[in-house]
């Protein structure tokens, strides 16, 4: 299927759009997810028991507590063993971390990063160090689809998507497998005010606005909400607004926009002082340097 062709092909029912990410940004779903299932299972899949208390402060500051948090599965598994790598109790021990060499080059020529295309290229490029991270991101996604319920959407979120549908076309802009989101936006009752859902198998968050909303909209109207540093950088790649749901003030964060941030949108009062005032409370929440370091 050519995902990217229904993104093209969506035109506008209104006069405003808004792509909104999805996990950790409306539903309460970041933490669960990376640590009962991602880390748990590399630590199977790639045999890091050894590390596991290492491992787990690395994967958190890369896909929760950083600059990194929400980014793709697959850049964000490099910079967490790029990160361990470094470490001094690696360094001192000797300790064998994966190859991912072959995963590096796969990143690096592949612009749809997902399951699906890179099971494509392992067959195709064998690897035993690349199988293991087969093994991992599919096991991944098993578990979530099997175990995975009843994780509600932060407080006003809803509340937000029913007033925003009500003048704004809403699109899912995520790095999240489309069949997790279309499960879980469907399971809250939230797929309603969706035109449509985009997730990692429709290439980068700046694909998905480039595609759904630049040019069909003027720039002003159209209005990026995310949780996460690649959720600004999609925003500011397209020359569009961004508003930041802050990472542990979730729910303060959507109910300010409800109240205040929906309609100065609406009213193109938005950019300027009241978006450099949201941007500079994100930019601090997401340091860049690992607490190991300081």
């Amino acid at each position: 299927m050519d995902y990217q062709t229904n993104l093209k092909t969506l035109k506008p029912d209104k006069e405003f759009f808004i792509g909104i990410d999805s996990d950790g940004c409306v539903f309460d779903s970041m933490e669960v997810k990376q640590k009962e299932f991602f880390i748990p299972i590399a630590l199977k899949y790639f045999d890091l028991y050894g590390i596991s208390k290492i491992l787990r402060e690395t994967w958190e500051f890369v896909n929760l507590y950083s600059i990194y948090r929400g980014g793709n599965r697959f850049t964000s598994i490099i910079k967490v063993f790029e990160l361990l790598s470094a470490r001094k109790e690696i360094k001192d021990t000797g300790y064998k971390l994966p190859d991912l060499t072959s995963l590096k080059e796969w990143v690096n020529t592949e612009t749809k990063l997902g399951n699906v295309n890179l099971r494509k290229y392992f067959e195709s490029n064998y690897d035993p160090n690349l199988e293991k991270v087969v093994s991992w991101t599919e096991a991944v996604n098993k578990d979530i689809t099997d175990w995975l319920r009843n994780i509600p959407p932060f407080r006003y979120a809803k509340q937000s998507l029913n007033k925003i549908s009500t003048f704004a076309d809403i699109v899912v802009v995520s790095q999240t497998p489309l069949e997790a989101l279309d499960r879980e936006w469907n399971e809250h009752g939230l797929k309603k005010f969706a035109s449509a859902i985009a997730g990692q198998e429709h290439g980068t968050k700046s694909d998905h606005i480039a595609l759904a909303a630049k040019g069909k909209y003027p720039d002003n109207k159209i209005l990026m909400i995310g949780d996460a540093k690649g959720d600004l950088d999609a925003a500011r790649n397209n020359g569009i607004l961004f508003y930041p749901i802050i990472p542990g003030n979730e729910e303060i964060s959507w109910e300010r926009f409800l109240n205040e941030g929906l309609e100065k949108f609406r009213k193109g009062i938005f950019a300027g002082s009241y978006e450099k005032e949201l941007l500079s409370e994100f930019v601090k929440s997401l340091p860049d340097k690992p607490p190991w370091q300081e």
